[in-house]
């Protein structure tokens, strides 16, 4: 079995030598650069580490793998572009160090690169490979729908939330390990658990980033810290905050919120939520939420008919994932 570093280095490798195009510039440019931005590369190391663990050939996942990657940075260019983010992992994001309409453009090349990279799979898995990756890319434009259409509302409970960010997030992830082992062999079963794991895992990791946002070190988080609160969006932390807030937090968070709140300070606002979550303990009931997640997540690992002694590497790219205390 390869290593979760010797994994990592065969896609870093990978990406730096993936065969893009060059012309015209002003298209594949921004591509070049989201891609050379860094990041953790965690779905494609899974899907080659589920690939391994069923004792398969990693060569068959690497181009499908990269796929998934190119598709993952796409997805975070558009968000960013929804979000009116100016910063994704320490630099300008694409539509703030081009435009819009580049980043609109630019992202659209990137799906259709995806879709190029995937279709490489080993045709005996490729029909197979190809629906589960469909599938996933339209439920994670159901979650950002979902995402969009809680701004507007107050009263989204932590059931539909949890089912977004099911959808935005971690269905990417469990689409990876499910992928990687049937390109590897694994049986019916085992291919369904580690889907599973990757749902539990993804929840837990996108209500880490919740976190990170409001709580994280924005030189080592690699985003701006308060932009939820600053768009308002309805996170676990303010969907809680909302509803255990006395009457009167909740008339300072609807002043924060109200088209009103454009006057105050981006400073003062996230201030000034941050506090409420302070009082309200918020912070350490998404905390235990997350490892509530990863626990399951774990039951799943622990489940998999497989030597015990081959999980150490996915376990070990588990706790690389959440492992962002700042």
């Amino acid at each position: 079995m390869y290593s979760s570093a010797q994994i990592l280095q065969i896609i870093d490798d990978a990406i730096r030598t993936l065969d893009l195009e060059s012309h015209p510039p002003g298209l594949f440019d921004p591509i070049k650069y989201t891609l050379s931005n860094g990041g953790k590369r965690i779905r494609p190391a899974f899907m080659l580490i589920a690939c391994d663990l069923y004792g398969g050939s990693t060569d068959g996942a690497l181009l499908p793998a990269l796929g998934m990657e190119v598709f993952h940075n796409f997805t975070l260019l558009h968000d960013d572009l929804m979000d009116e983010a100016d910063i994704r992992r320490n630099r300008p994001t694409v539509h703030k160090k081009w435009n819009r309409n580049t980043a609109i453009l630019s992202g659209d090349a990137m799906l259709i690169s995806a879709y190029r990279l995937i279709s490489e799979t080993p045709v005996p898995h490729l029909k197979e490979i190809l629906s589960l990756f469909t599938q996933t890319a339209l439920e994670i434009c159901e979650g950002q729908q979902f995402d969009m259409e809680f701004e507007s509302r107050t009263d989204v409970t932590e059931e539909e939330y949890i089912e977004m960010i099911r959808l935005k997030t971690a269905v990417l992830l469990a689409c990876c390990l499910k992928a990687g082992a049937i390109i590897g062999g694994a049986p019916h079963a085992g291919a369904e658990r580690l889907y599973r794991f990757g749902l539990y895992l993804g929840l837990a990791f996108q209500l880490q980033d919740d976190l990170l946002d409001v709580y994280g070190n924005p030189q080592m988080f690699g985003k701006n810290i308060g932009g939820d609160i600053l768009c308002d969006k309805k996170t676990f932390l303010l969907i809680h905050a909302l509803r255990q807030a006395s009457e009167q937090q909740q008339h300072i968070i609807a002043q924060y919120q109200s088209c009103d709140g454009r006057r105050f300070a981006p400073a003062e606002k996230i201030a000034a939520i941050t506090a409420i979550y302070d009082r309200l303990q918020i912070k350490e009931l998404t905390e235990n939420r997350i490892a509530h997640y990863y626990g399951k997540a774990m039951d799943e690992l622990a489940g998999l008919d497989v030597p015990a002694a081959r999980l150490a590497v996915m376990r070990h790219m588990s706790e690389r994932l959440m492992k962002r205390e700042s």
